[in-house]
């Protein structure tokens, strides 16, 4: 089996990939994987440090070969504004629920979540459901290895001091 222990970022190589692999947004931050391609055949991914991969990275395989990342149609809610000023409000209410979103010049992404519709449309926000490649923004703490706001208390753990402060 081939392996993969390089990649490229997407639009710093100009050689046509050999195949591709389809990944929703939470199937790409890898390490260490068996990926299985379009043409069904499989490579190991097998990195010294796990990576956030983005639509169109490619994967270098041993034999020179490329693959390329491809993000998944995702159910998503594409959320609209009254204004440049009203969208803005609308992702500051998303990320105050540290929600993954693809934040756009006249719209946002986010996954399915009824409750957090009634939110927004409570909000003025026109919400519709597409199916479309989903690319959520990196969060602030992605460039020292993420940080997950899993189901805890701020209270849990500490931040250290990388400045992540809380307000009431």
């Amino acid at each position: 089996m081939l392996r993969v222990q390089s990649y490229l970022p997407a639009g710093t190589h100009a050689d046509e990939p050999s195949g591709y692999v389809t990944l929703a947004h939470d199937q790409r931050h890898l390490r260490r994987k068996l990926l299985h391609l379009q043409n069904d055949e499989m490579v190991m991914l097998d990195l010294k440090e796990a990576v956030l991969f983005a639509h169109g990275d490619l994967l270098v395989v041993e034999n020179g070969d490329l693959v390329e990342v491809r993000a998944a149609n995702e159910k998503l809610f594409e959320i609209t504004a009254k204004s440049q000023l009203h969208l803005i409000e609308l992702a500051w209410h998303l990320g105050n629920r540290h929600l993954s979103a693809q934040i756009e010049e006249d719209r946002i992404l986010i996954l399915r979540d009824h409750v957090i519709r009634a939110m927004l449309e409570g909000l003025g926000a026109t919400v519709r459901d597409v199916e479309e490649p989903f690319q959520p923004a990196r969060g602030a703490y992605h460039a020292h290895g993420g940080h997950s706001h899993g189901s805890h208390s701020h209270g849990d753990h500490g931040h250290g001091s990388h400045g992540h402060h809380h307000h009431d």
